[in-house]
Formats: C-alpha cells, structure tokens, sequence
C-alpha cells in the first residue's frame, strides 16, 4: 500500500509514539499540531466509542481529511468498570497520571480482586465515513508502582501473560499485549482490504 498521510486526532505524544511504532509502514501519521490544527476537543461522553467519534468527526468537519482518533479507559472489574471513560480526569480534571494512580490504588486496597482491562477504541473517518475498532487488554493492577516509561496507569498495570508491568516495557515488548495495537491492527486490516479494492 503506497504511504499515506492521516491525522491522528491528539497532541499525547506517546500515543502518537506507539501509533507510529505499529503503523510506520502504512502510514505517515500526523498528530494534530504537525497537521497545523490547534483546537482542543472536548471528552463529554459517557461511552469511549462516543468520545473517540467525537474528535474524529471534530478534525474531519474542520480539514475534510482521513483522519482517526482514539479513547481508551482502564476498566477495573470490581469497581463496575470505573474509571473508564474518565480515566484521564480519574482524581479530577486538572489531576496528573500520578495522582489517578494514587486514587485507583486507594479505591483498591485491601482488595484481592484486581481484574481490569485496559480498553481502545478507534474511531476512523476514511473517505468520509466512519468506522470503528476495539482492542483490549486483560490483567491485573499491582499494589504499588513499577517503571519509569509508558504513561497513564502503565506502572501499575500487568497484562496477562507477563510479568512486567507496561512502564517497565519498551515499546516493541508493551506491543505484544496492547490494547491500541491490537484496534490498531484492525485498523491497519481495514486499510489494507480498502486499498486492494481500489
């Protein structure tokens, strides 16, 4: 497939990092101030499918591009689901990563049940129509910070089958488990059967 341009509808350098890692030869991936767009699109939904549509069709309404975005929650299990959709704005919305994970963890103690996945949704506008893929990932949230990379909930969370947590992988390892590569992969499917029809 000849390379592309797409915009990626976020200024979050690490996900515009890991999207790169998985589509860098597909795609030339343009975040949103490489594509000269300085808007900041609101998250009001209550679904990550709803927020992920959102700033998709934000970016598509103002550049009438390809383009896609993502949202992506850490549902926890015995917490209903929480924080989920607001996992950015978990210990409020001006919170940083640390203080969420403060939070998480205080909602968590003395708790053994610590099932949660971390799932993504995109949400891509090609041509002009809309299309959706999820990718999730299960595992456990650990009692007590590990690592120093990734972001968000990364140094707290192990996904099945490993032992580390993602903020002590690298981006080729935490690639195995992710969630955004694993909707990145259907993502990249999608294009791929797209462009074999043309």
């Amino acid at each position: 497939m000849p390379q592309q341009h797409i915009i990626f509808a976020t200024n979050n350098a690490h996900k515009v990092a890991e999207i790169r890692h998985v589509l860098s030869n597909e795609l030339k991936v343009d975040s949103l101030k490489e594509a000269g767009i300085l808007v900041d699109i609101p998250e009001p939904h209550a679904t990550l499918e709803e927020n992920a549509s959102e700033k998709s069709k934000t970016i598509f309404s103002i550049t009438g591009k390809n383009c896609f975005s993502e949202d992506t929650g850490l549902e926890v299990f015995v917490l209903n689901g929480e924080p989920g959709v607001r996992s950015a704005r978990y210990a409020g919305d001006s919170a940083d990563f640390a203080a969420n994970n403060e939070k998480l963890l205080g909602a968590l103690e003395g708790n053994n049940d610590r099932r949660a996945q971390f799932r993504t949704v995109i949400s891509l506008i090609w041509k002009g129509k809309e299309y959706q893929f999820e990718g999730i990932c299960t595992g456990n949230i650990i009692k007590e910070k590990r690592g120093k990379d990734g972001f968000g909930y990364d140094p707290i969370f192990v996904p099945d089958g490993a032992e580390k947590t993602f903020a002590e992988m690298n981006l080729a390892e935490k690639s195995v488990y992710s969630h955004r590569r694993k909707a990145t992969d259907k993502f990249v499917a999608f294009l791929k059967a797209q462009h074999g029809q043309n």
